[in-house]
């Protein structure tokens, strides 16, 4: 009997966290300070006195580390439906506490997942939910209950550029509620948000008074709670179907998101 064998392949699909790539408005954006070997000498020294760069091996120093300054918000990470609003679930009856970044099941972070092409959409388009079907359709895929839908817009390929947080279509409210009605618990996206940028709903506010449409997509976490990945990466070279995502945030007690290194997994 031959043995079955399988060879499991892995692609990243989250951004690299760095000072001199454009992710976030400049007044969010993560700070990271590196020090060398050399550099951690005196903290060598707190732990064994008198010891010296030269009493190292090869002279070469204590231990490179790093200082980040970031929000929980900053690089590829998990929104938890704490960030939207401090209750949840409404469509269910009684509103409940919106769960933290520390209470999400992990069970949520380790599912099937299913990629929607919408890098076609102008920047600013709010995605309906006839969009979603339609593109479902398109793939050929029939939504099942934790699926991790994922979301490719224009923003996948301008990471980096000025206007970055300006790019991309946004997930409306009746999109995304098409969504967690069938089960979907954690989606994402390679924009900066999983709403249309902010620049284009101001316009749309101003023009109609209208400040429901502000982070509509998002706030349907009260009605249905769920988490979303933002600031993904890699979604272009993802099939419809037919991967693994793993997401599992870090856990940071009371948080409204987590980082995570998201990741498709292939089993071919």
């Amino acid at each position: 009997m031959t043995p079955h064998s399988s060879r499991r392949r892995f692609v990243d699909l989250s951004i690299t966290l760095c000072n001199d790539v454009v992710s976030d408005p400049p007044f969010l954006k993560p700070e990271i300070t590196y020090q060398t070997h050399a550099e951690t000498v005196g903290e060598l020294d707190m732990f064994f006195p008198g010891v010296t760069a030269e009493d190292t091996p090869d002279g070469a120093g204590f231990a490179a580390a790093e200082w980040v300054r970031l929000t929980t918000h900053n690089g590829t990470h998990l929104d938890a439906p704490y960030h939207y609003h401090p209750t949840m679930d409404a469509k269910d009856g009684e509103p409940k506490r919106a769960i933290t970044i520390d209470e999400v099941p992990l069970e949520w972070c380790f599912q099937p997942g299913v990629k929607l092409d919408f890098r076609h959409f102008p920047d600013g388009y709010v995605v309906t939910a006839r969009d979603v079907e339609d593109e479902l359709a398109r793939i050929g895929h029939d939504l099942q209950p934790l699926d991790i839908v994922l979301v490719n817009t224009a923003a996948g390929k301008a990471l980096g550029e000025p206007n970055y947080v300006n790019r991309g279509c946004g997930m409306g409210y009746e999109a995304t509620m098409y969504l967690t009605e069938r089960g979907v618990r954690v989606t994402g996206t390679d924009a900066w948000s999983w709403d249309a940028p902010f620049s284009y709903t101001a316009e749309k506010v101003k023009e109609t008074g209208d400040t429901s449409l502000i982070w509509e997509g998002h706030k349907a976490g009260r009605d249905i709670g769920y988490c979303h990945l933002e600031k993904l990466h890699n979604l272009e070279v993802l099939p419809g179907h037919g991967f693994t995502v793993s997401c599992f945030p870090h856990k940071i007690k009371g948080a409204s998101a987590g980082w995570t290194r998201a990741v498709a997994i292939f089993e071919d």
